[in-house]
């Protein structure tokens, strides 16, 4: 029996849906980089950062490669990379909108309108 498409997607979601896993997709935007570079962007153990790494492989949004004694990741392709600019997208929009009900707010006094 095959997963329901929602059901897919939201496991995909769930999937990025840690901080961590995010930044790293961020950092990855920018082109390939070696786990020592990722490190030293990300405020996290080596072991921490080993199972995220772990997880965004094991999914095949990123390709590892060994270089010598050094492991490189990518990005496995340009759509996410797009995913990542369409959140930021949506999220400045969601935090602008906020940021007018706010200032409304601020004008009114607290009146009741």
């Amino acid at each position: 029996m095959s997963v329901p498409l929602y059901q897919a997607k939201a496991e995909f979601f769930r999937m990025l849906g840690h901080p961590v896993r995010i930044r790293v997709l961020e950092l990855l935007q920018d082109g390939p980089k070696p786990v020592r570079d990722l490190l030293a962007e990300i405020e996290v153990e080596p072991s921490g950062l080993s199972q995220q790494l772990a997880v965004l492989r094991r999914s095949g949004i990123v390709t590892a490669t060994r270089e010598g004694s050094t492991v490189v990741y990518e990005l496995a392709g340009g759509d996410v990379a797009d995913l990542m600019k369409a959140a930021r997208r949506i999220l400045t929009e969601m935090l602008a909108g906020r940021n007018e009900l706010l200032a409304e707010l601020r004008e009114t006094g607290g009146a009741a309108r």
